[in-house]
């Protein structure tokens, strides 16, 4: 966790060779020399506002087939390259959202358009196997090459699924299962238990429940939606189980300056977890497992200390049936390991050091000036968010940081989340904190 910069003033800017201009603190560090590569732009470049014309055009043809709520603007992603992002109107922007934090290594990397060319990967892009029953020859290399060679230390066997939300609900399939087969000793299912799970009744379907933590986001399908609690549009009239939910520490930031104060808030909602689980025991509906997610981010990029989690397993630990058609898709795991191999030659992981202290040290400078309108700056790497003064500016200031270049998200109520790709360079961070900067200083 980075030190807290709060209590230094603009005067940390001169100390770290940034320099002052009448708009506020301006961003430009010599240890931040560009490092321009062929597959990245100068910078952002916007011709109208977004969503502009064709955009709008285009809202208004999809409006016709589906619904078309959530769209923001349609993207060029042939001309996109590396941290930004085209959309239809020639708008180029800085894109520190990235599909919601699922371009790892920017738009159109080199390495992954060869690997698309190569011919002896065309058999795997064409032929999408049911790799449960009928997996190809080199699965087993691939997943090797790829999953497992970054897997926690004494984790040796994976399962791959076609998706997050369905890798969710086969884990809680795990957990039922396995908690059901412990209780009966190992020994096969009664006749009644297999007659009535066939209609939905107990013993065959027992009353098991899930725990998870309030603005937490596991995905929005059925048992996903359950233990889904970030925004009221996910959960609003789809019928759900009765599964507890617990209170996700809310901090004090930064960190360090907040110790005892996030310690006993910790202890809180730990000691609500082990009251919510006698509670449902009490109910006839035994809590299986616990859901939690590292960081929380759909909810609003809330953080917990590493005994908070390790004291959660301590808790968890006192209380070939997985299969869908697809389970993943080969084509996948070529992907994830050219970007493995990307990471390693490109030393992305140092690069997300450095470029993760500047965002982060930008932010807590910039909510020292802006003390009225930003607070709460947090993160790991450039996992990082910021939050605003209410819900209202903070979602203008996602539109005019837009208009002015940088794609950025927003998550739980009032809070701006970053998630850049691991291309995102020191000097790309001086782009965003200089725009960001000036947008800021219009609320003076």
């Amino acid at each position: 966790m980075a030190s807290s910069l709060i209590s230094r003033q603009l005067a940390l800017c001169l100390q770290k060779n940034l320099w002052l201009s009448s708009a506020g603190c301006r961003y430009v560090s010599k240890a931040a020399a560009k490092t321009q590569v062929e597959y990245d732009y100068d910078g952002p470049l916007m011709k109208t506002t977004v969503p502009g014309p064709r955009s709008q055009e285009l809202t208004k043809q999809l409006g016709e087939i589906q619904n078309v709520g959530a769209v923001n603007f349609f993207c060029n992603y042939e001309e996109s390259r590396g941290n930004y992002l085209v959309d239809v109107d020639g708008n180029r922007m800085l894109d520190i959202y990235t599909q919601i934090s699922s371009i790892p290594i920017g738009y159109n990397h080199p390495a992954l358009l060869k690997l698309m060319t190569n011919p002896n990967n065309l058999s795997t892009f064409v032929n999408r196997p049911a790799l449960g029953i009928l997996p190809p020859e080199n699965f087993p290399e691939k997943i090797t090459e790829s999953l497992l060679s970054i897997a926690p230390s004494g984790m040796n066997r994976v399962q791959t699924m076609a998706c997050g939300s369905c890798s969710n609900e086969n884990a809680f399939k795990s957990i039922f299962i396995w908690y059901k087969n412990k209780e009966r000793g190992h020994n096969k299912p009664s006749e009644e238990e297999m007659s009535t799970c066939m209609i939905n009744q107990g013993p065959g379907c027992p009353d098991l429940s899930i725990l998870s933590f309030m603005g937490g986001f596991h995905g929005r399908t059925m048992g996903c939606l359950a233990t889904t609690h970030s925004k009221v549009i996910h959960k609003l009239d789809i019928p759900s189980f009765d599964w507890p939910v617990a209170p996700f520490p809310r901090l004090k930031y930064p960190l360090e300056e907040f110790t005892r104060e996030n310690a006993q808030e910790e202890a809180r909602c730990l000691e609500e977890v082990e009251d919510l689980i006698v509670k449902w025991r009490q109910k006839r509906k035994l809590v299986a497992g616990i859901i939690i997610e590292p960081i929380q981010a759909e909810g609003g990029d809330n953080h917990a200390s590493p005994d908070f989690f390790r004291s959660l397993r301590d808790i968890a630990r006192k209380p070939y049936r997985i299969f869908n058609t697809w389970m993943g898709d080969p084509s996948k795991n070529l992907f994830l390991a050219e970007v493995l191999n990307v990471i390693r030659r490109e030393n992305l992981l140092e690069e997300v050091t450095r470029s993760g202290k500047a965002l982060l040290n930008g932010l807590y400078e910039l909510q020292a000036q802006y003390p009225g309108l930003l607070s709460r700056a947090r993160g790991q790497g450039t996992f990082c968010a910021i939050d605003l003064c209410d819900i209202a500016t903070r979602d203008r200031l996602l539109l005019q940081a837009r208009d002015k270049g940088v794609h950025l998200g927003g998550c739980g109520d009032v809070s701006i989340r970053f998630r850049p790709a691991l291309v995102f360079k020191e000097y790309h961070v001086h782009i965003f904190l200089n725009i960001f900067n000036n947008i800021l200083a219009q609320y003076k």
